[in-house]
């Protein structure tokens, strides 16, 4: 089945004018998701509206939209002067300049949708994409819509386009607020931590690889309540004593007491002395 348009925008560079519509990267139908539900009647519960003043509950009709410029303080708007806001929205993606995408960090990646061409625009779509490719480059864009204006990356995806918004370089936090102490790397710690990666590394992204496995175990167990039995929690497994020493942390992820890899499909466990961690050991190998 097609994909649905969820918008549509013109992109502008130069004198070119490229019509395109925007479609959801994502399949929000896969994620699971619970209702509050009233256990006596079975039916479905509803959002209400409730003021806190008048202590009461307001219907929908009753509600208009406001702004609030102080605490506590609101500027309302009537439905005419909302229109009048909206009106700013132009949907032209106006393309600033082109940079080289490796330059963008990625914490400034909020959103991306797909771009398709709209109805005449398929030969200037082609051109655009064609151009971006063999540049090696991305258009940094300003896309006004909904009342706002988002900066976006627009660059080529295969054949097409796919646009990028970004956050506003003020809307992020700089990394000089996260405390990351002063602690010293070993020669030796930073050679294993090399070897560890280097044993589990690839030459490709293939997300394709990996599932929800949460979701599918939570899709199980409501699979099971829908049959009529009950769900149980199942019973903890005693951990492992913890190894607390960073080298033989990582000689033992590396599968052997010298830090010579066994290679990725072969890794032993790491010893334990007391026989609780042997019989541990035991039942995670039963799993």
């Amino acid at each position: 089945m097609s994909a649905r348009p969820i918008a549509s925008a013109t992109v502008s560079f130069g004198l070119v004018s490229v019509p395109v519509k925007l479609y959801s990267t994502a399949d929000n139908s896969q994620k699971v998701s619970f209702n509050w539900i009233n256990p006596k009647t079975g039916a479905r519960v509803k959002q209400r509206y409730w003021d806190a003043k008048e202590e009461r509950l307001v219907e929908r009709d009753e509600l208009v939209k406001g702004y609030e410029f102080s605490r506590e303080q609101y500027v309302l708007f009537t439905p005419d002067e909302l229109k009048v806001l909206e009106a700013q929205s132009t949907n032209a993606i106006d393309i600033a300049e082109f940079i080289p995408f490796e330059q963008v960090e990625r914490m400034y990646l909020a959103k991306a949708y797909f771009l398709g061409p709209d109805r005449g625009g398929e030969r200037a779509y082609r051109l655009l994409s064609s151009a971006l490719k063999q540049t090696g480059r991305a258009a940094l864009a300003r896309y006004a819509a909904r009342g706002k204006e988002y900066l976006v990356l627009v660059r080529p995806l295969g054949d097409g386009l796919i646009l990028e918004q970004l956050f506003y370089s003020r809307e992020l936090r700089s990394f000089d607020e996260v405390p990351i102490g002063d602690s010293e790397v070993k020669d030796e710690e930073l050679a294993l931590a090399v070897q560890l990666i280097e044993q589990a590394a690839s030459d490709a992204f293939e997300p394709e690889k990996y599932e929800d496995e949460v979701s599918k175990k939570v899709l199980a167990l409501i699979e099971k309540k829908i049959e009529g039995e009950e769900i149980t929690a199942a019973p903890e497994v005693e951990a492992d004593d913890k190894i607390v020493d960073l080298m033989e942390a990582l000689k033992a992820s590396l599968g052997s007491g010298d830090g010579k890899s066994a290679g990725p499909k072969k890794r032993k466990p790491a010893k334990r002395a007391s026989s609780r961690g042997k019989a541990t050991d035991k039942k995670r190998a039963a799993r």
